[in-house]
């Protein structure tokens, strides 16, 4: 799962820093990242507690991360903003 790796990444962690937070081994960590073997619900949860995503954002079916109404409300605002910049591009 490459959304695990660019998440703790951008982060700058390492994979034990995840394990020692989540609980989750260091090497069943790595199988995840690789793909070798898919999380179960207990490892789903801890790392988007961890990564303060929602599940959908950590699994790949979401493209936006909203865990919550002030994630929606974020993302809202900076789309008006792009929107006002470009019709004052234009116009």
């Amino acid at each position: 799962m490459n959304r695990i790796r660019d998440l703790r990444e951008d982060l700058d962690l390492r994979q034990i820093d995840v394990a020692n937070a989540t609980g989750i081994d260091q090497k069943t960590l790595s199988n995840y990242e690789t793909g070798k073997t898919n999380p179960d619900s207990f490892a789903i949860i801890a790392l988007s507690n961890f990564f303060n995503v929602t599940t959908d954002y950590l699994l790949g079916e979401a493209q936006l991360n909203f865990k919550d109404k002030a994630a929606v409300l974020k993302c809202l605002n900076e789309m008006e903003k792009q929107i006002a910049d470009i019709k004052r591009m234009i116009t």
